[in-house]
């Protein structure tokens, strides 16, 4: 595996994380808030927005010094106050070297040491089979399938729902 380090998100990331995010393959896994193309201005504004996050809920991915993909964990609200969501992307230069079930299972443990939850959970679209073998090699379990709940770039997708709860 390569070695990484998930750490927070610096301004001296921007140009990094222009150049990793800017890209259709990870775009079209993730929600429209996800720009693309991905450049300069948006890395700035994300960078900007999740630095000021108290305990720290979004890192950078760092391998070789370079910022190359990000992962986060967002308790939620309300009668949801103890679960919290999980999203991850990579740069596709990486992929497939074992790298995002590692990345999972660290954010996992910040995650039901930091804040008061006891289940974790991921949505992946049905067709990212990535995801989903990233999340089961982190020990997530597929809890549900939601029929034609996305609307991704002019098609229905079914949303994955996998969870993992607290030991």
């Amino acid at each position: 595996m390569t070695p990484f380090k998930l750490r927070a998100w610096q301004l001296s990331d921007i140009d990094s994380l222009a150049k990793h995010a800017n890209n259709p393959n990870i775009a079209k896994w993730l929600t429209n808030q996800f720009p693309y193309p991905y450049d300069k201005q948006a890395a700035e504004t994300y960078i900007k927005m999740v630095a000021n996050d108290h305990p720290q809920k979004v890192f950078a991915i760092e391998i070789d010094g370079e910022a190359v993909g990000s992962i986060g964990i967002f308790p939620q609200t309300d009668i949801h106050q103890k679960s919290a969501e999980i999203g991850y992307w990579l740069s596709e230069d990486y992929w497939h070297q074992g790298i995002m079930p590692q990345a999972v299972q660290e954010i996992v443990a910040y995650g039901f040491r930091t804040f008061d939850i006891v289940r974790i959970y991921a949505r992946p679209f049905s067709t990212n089979k990535g995801s989903q073998r990233v999340l089961e090699k982190a020990g997530f379990t597929l809890e549900a399938r939601l029929k034609n709940a996305l609307y991704k770039q002019g098609a229905f997708l079914d949303e994955y729902i996998y969870a993992k709860l607290k030991p």
